[in-house]
Parts: C-alpha cells; sequence; structure tokens
C-alpha cells in the first residue's frame, strides 16, 4: 500500500502539484485524489518529444475532469546546458504561481533518491550532498514537499497498473546522453530491485544522522531576501550556506561549496553574497550602490560584513534590527 507522507500539511494547505504525466507524476496525482487533497497541477512542455503535445492534452483533460486549475507553459530551446537550464525555468515558473499556494509537491521517489546519491558519491561528496533529497524542505515562501519519495518506481508502477490509471513513458529516460540514465540503468534499478527494504532503511538512518550534525544552527532573521543564520560547529558552515540559498533558488556547484569552505566572503554567480563572521552567516542579494556615511557606520558597529550593507539599505531593512553583536 503506498501511503503520502506529510499527510497532515496536504490536507490543510493549498497545494500546486508539478506534473509532467509520467509515471511518477500520474500516480502522485491519483494518489492525491484517492486521498482527497486538494490541489492544481503545473506543466511545463519542452518541445523535446512528439509526445509532447499529447502529454499536455492529458494533462487538460484530468484537469477538467477532476475540477482543478492546470497551468501550462513552454520552454524555450536551449543550445547547451540542458538540464540546468531546464530547472531553472521549471522552478521559475513554479515559484512566479507558488504566490496562490503553500507547498508545492514533485514525484520525486526512490529510485531518483539513489541515483542522487551514487552520482554524488562518485564525486566525492559529503553526508549533507549524499542526502539531497528530503521529504519536506522549505524554497523562498512555500515548503517543497515530496510525498511518495519512500516508494520505489517499481512500486508506482505496480499501483498504476493495477488501477489501469493513464500514463507516459518519457523515452528519453532510456538516453545515455544523461549521466542520471547512465546510474539508473547500470545501478540503481538493479540495486533497488533487489534491496529495497535495506535501501529505504538505510536512508531513513542517514537522514537522522544528517539533521543530528545540524544540531545548533538556528535561523536569527529573515526579512526578504536576507538571511541570518547562527552556527555552532565548523563542518556546519557550507551547509547554511548552501541549505538557504537553495530556499532563495539558488544551487551551489561543488567548486563554490569548496571555495565557500576557505574563504568567509563570497560572491556566488555574482548574485548572491555570502558572508561568514563569528559564527554567523549573513546572506543576501549581492549589490553595488551608494550609501550614506552613517548608513555604513552604523553597520560598522554592528559588525555586518560589507558585502550584505547594500542590500539592507537598498530594501530599508534596519542594521539594529539584527542585532548582530549581541
Amino acid at each position: 500500500m503506498i501511503q503520502l507522507e506529510n499527510l497532515e500539511l496536504l490536507s490543510t494547505k493549498r497545494n500546486l502539484l508539478a506534473f509532467s504525466a509520467g509515471v511518477d507524476s500520474s500516480a502522485l496525482l491519483f494518489l492525491l485524489l484517492e486521498n482527497n487533497i486538494s490541489f492544481d497541477i503545473a506543466l511545463v512542455n519542452y518541445g523535446l518529444r512528439t509526445q509532447g503535445h499529447k502529454e499536455e492534452e492529458y494533462a487538460l483533460e484530468l484537469a477538467k475532469k477532476y475540477h482543478l486549475k492546470a497551468y501550462i507553459t513552454h520552454a524555450p530551446q536551449w543550445q547547451s546546458n540542458f538540464e540546468k537550464n531546464a530547472r531553472d525555468f521549471r522552478y521559475n515558473f513554479f515559484d512566479t504561481l507558488m504566490t496562490n499556494y503553500d507547498n508545492l509537491l514533485t514525484a520525486h521517489q526512490l529510485n531518483d533518491q539513489l541515483e542522487w546519491f551514487l552520482m554524488r558519491l562518485t564525486k566525492g561528496a559529503g553526508l549533507r550532498e549524499l542526502i539531497g533529497l528530503e521529504s519536506l524542505s522549505s524554497r523562498k515562501n512555500y515548503q517543497l514537499i515530496r510525498p511518495i519519495l519512500h516508494h520505489s518506481k517499481e512500486e508506482l508502477l505496480n499501483y498504476l497498473n493495477h488501477h489501469h490509471y493513464h500514463y507516459f513513458v518519457d523515452a528519453s529516460n532510456q538516453s545515455d546522453r544523461y549521466e542520471r540514465n547512465r546510474f539508473r540503468k547500470q545501478f540503481a534499478n538493479n540495486l533497488l530491485h533487489n534491496y529495497k527494504d535495506g535501501i529505504q532503511h538505510s536512508f531513513n538512518y542517514l537522514k537522522e544522522d544528517k539533521q543530528a550534525l545540524m544540531e545548533g544552527v538556528h535561523e536569527l532573521f529573515h526579512q526578504k531576501e536576507f538571511y541570518l543564520i547562527s552556527y555552532t560547529q565548523p563542518h556546519q558552515k557550507v551547509y547554511t550556506a548552501d541549505k538557504y540559498l537553495k530556499k532563495l533558488g539558488y544551487l551551489l556547484s561543488a567548486e563554490q561549496r569548496k571555495e565557500l569552505q576557505e574563504q568567509n566572503s563570497v560572491v556566488m554567480g555574482g548574485v548572491w553574497a555570502v558572508e561568514v563572521m563569528e559564527g554567523k552567516v549573513f546572506i543576501a542579494p549581492y549589490r553595488k550602490i551608494a550609501m550614506p556615511k552613517p548608513f555604513k557606520e552604523t553597520c560598522r558597529i554592528l559588525k555586518i560584513p560589507s558585502k550584505i550593507r547594500a542590500y539592507l539599505y537598498e530594501e530599508s531593512i534596519e542594521p539594529k534590527a539584527l542585532r548582530v553583536s549581541s
């Protein structure tokens, strides 16, 4: 039996489902309906496959049948870096819709989690990067929920076939062009088929260990796109910055994590300023504007790092409200 995680949050909040008409999102859609969860759907048509228009039609058909709102957008054709561009485009689309919703639901499942783990493992990642997918996390001004993260694709397929629910199979998932597909075909599918229960338990234990490692991290102040967070252990510095940048929609690369490990004042991608001082992490959009001397002097006295000050001034965030030096 397939059970949804965070059912109480789903039942009491406004939900938007990231829908693709594939196995995972189709299974999640019907599971939400079975559990009487209220939600709408959002689909991105990348225009790469002939069946894309049929998937779009199916989404509209389901929306009409079950009285859901359906939001659909068409992606541009990128010449390179498709996976990154597609992800950025997809989440920018979702972000514009989430002003009307509390939870964004994605259909990541156990296979996705294992594929991520294996890919990160081969690149020399630590625990916080290995366990990259969480059933509940925060992003900007909404919650990102993965209600079927603990179920395998095989379980979802069995569920759909048992109930004779329609779904599409994305042929591009079989292409060796993408790294994730290679890990899926060569390693993850066979491991889960033979050792699913053990892998599932291991992820549960690893998540408990990850949570224990991050005890002592506290959000001290948040206004608009500015965050001030405290931490107690040296190993928490990079994780803290990574976690809160994800909330803001920015993913750190391995090189940027290394840079932040070695430095305490970094501008990420020319967009985000990250400053670390005395067990505190400051994160804000990077700005270059003129500031009056009294404001800069107040920031200096309060030990507010220089790269953060321009955003505080631009957004009229009172430096004394941060209580940095206390």
